[in-house]
């Protein structure tokens, strides 16, 4: 059984419940082909607190699986189908989403085609590792660093 408390948002000032169990979720880095042979990988720019750009991903819904979670939120915040190729890791540092604690599961992914920003992607961007933005939400800096060393391992 877990509980709640509730914090104040430091951004819009409403009163906010946090449980007192981790929340699942899943971000899944989904690789695209881009000009002259090169793959990129997919951001979004966030509309919603926490800001910054991000893999896309979000919570789980009960009842749902991992791997059809991160097929949902690829495609609500991209519009592509994906195709889940491994699992990277599961994150799970308290401190990794200010909202509250979550455990997140990180899915290598592939697809093909011209991503358009949807749900709660307010831009959408192809990136690889030499042009990453700067300002990167939640711990998302850290994943990306381990899938490009696990790249690089191949």
């Amino acid at each position: 059984m877990s509980t709640a408390i509730s914090e104040v948002c430091p951004h819009c000032g409403k009163t906010i419940e946090i449980t007192t169990k981790p929340a699942l979720t899943v971000d899944t880095i989904i690789e695209v082909p881009k000009q002259r042979g090169e793959t990129g990988i997919i951001l979004i720019k966030r509309k919603n607190y926490p800001f910054g750009w991000a893999i896309p991903g979000g919570f789980v819904d009960y009842g749902e699986s991992m791997e059809a979670a991160a097929l949902r939120e690829a495609k609500e915040e991209t519009s592509l189908d994906v195709k889940l190729r491994k699992l990277l890791g599961v994150y799970s540092e308290p401190q990794r989403d200010p909202r509250g604690h979550t455990i997140s599961a990180v899915f290598m992914a592939e697809s093909h085609g011209q991503p358009t920003a949807g749900d709660d992607a307010g831009e959408v961007g192809i990136y690889t590792k030499e042009d990453l933005p700067e300002n990167l939400a939640f711990d998302h800096k850290k994943i990306l660093v381990d899938y490009f060393q696990s790249r690089e391992k191949k």
